[in-house]
């Protein structure tokens, strides 16, 4: 029994370098996640790209039909609050991997403990040390999943804001502007032709970025 747990001791180490590796993957998913974070949004399944419409009892004919656009790229580069909600989530992730670090060293410290006790530990001792180390598992992967979990509903509340700012700028910016459809751009969208008369992305970033500074 005792010279099983001390073989168990040594491939300790080697484990919980293994669980730190699964750890950071599912936070560096959630970045890249966010990164392509207008994607996400804009790129649901629809039969049609609409985005923004008038009232349809004032819709003119269809050969007097106004549509408008915006580049998702430049909004996502020049937008300030979208880069501050990026900042928000790197932190987050940040705070979320430093406290599982924190965790892993505590019980690596442990473990080094038990590797100079082992070859003078008792049958008991080694049973005890196999318990306390099958809950410092199961402690550390409920808090990772807890955390996991807390990131991903902070980087969905976010996305949620941001399309809802758009939207009711939108929707305000069209009551003088008359346009039956307004829709977004990029560069793996199906548009194979555009032009600048059309494009209202300075106005959208202008805009959204006036009344974020006001707040």
């Amino acid at each position: 029994m005792l010279p099983t747990f001390i073989s168990g001791i040594l491939n300790i180490q080697f484990r919980f370098i293994c669980m730190r590796n699964i750890a950071m993957v599912p936070g560096l998913l959630a970045l890249l996640l966010t990164g392509v974070l207008f994607y996400i949004v804009y790129h649901k399944p629809q039969p049609a790209p609409a985005v923004i419409s008038t009232d349809h009892s004032n819709q003119p004919s269809n050969n007097n039909l106004r549509m408008a656009y915006f580049n998702l790229d430049s909004l996502e580069a020049h937008y300030q609050y979208f880069k501050d909600v990026l900042d928000q989530v790197k932190d987050k992730e940040s705070e979320m991997n430093a406290e599982l670090s924190t965790m892993e060293k505590s019980y690596q410290k442990k473990i080094a403990e038990w590797q100079k006790k082992a070859p003078t530990m008792s049958q008991t001792e080694g049973q005890e040390a196999q318990q306390e180390y099958a809950q410092m598992q199961q402690n550390y992967q409920i808090r990772k999943q807890t955390l996991q979990e807390s990131l991903m509903k902070h980087n969905e509340d976010l996305k949620t804001d941001i399309r809802r700012k758009i939207e009711d700028y939108l929707k305000d910016y069209n009551k003088s502007k008359g346009y039956n459809y307004i829709i977004s751009y990029d560069a793996n969208s199906f548009i194979y032709l555009k032009d600048t008369a059309n494009n209202i992305t300075d106005d959208l970033v202008n805009g959204l970025n006036a009344a974020y500074k006001k707040k």
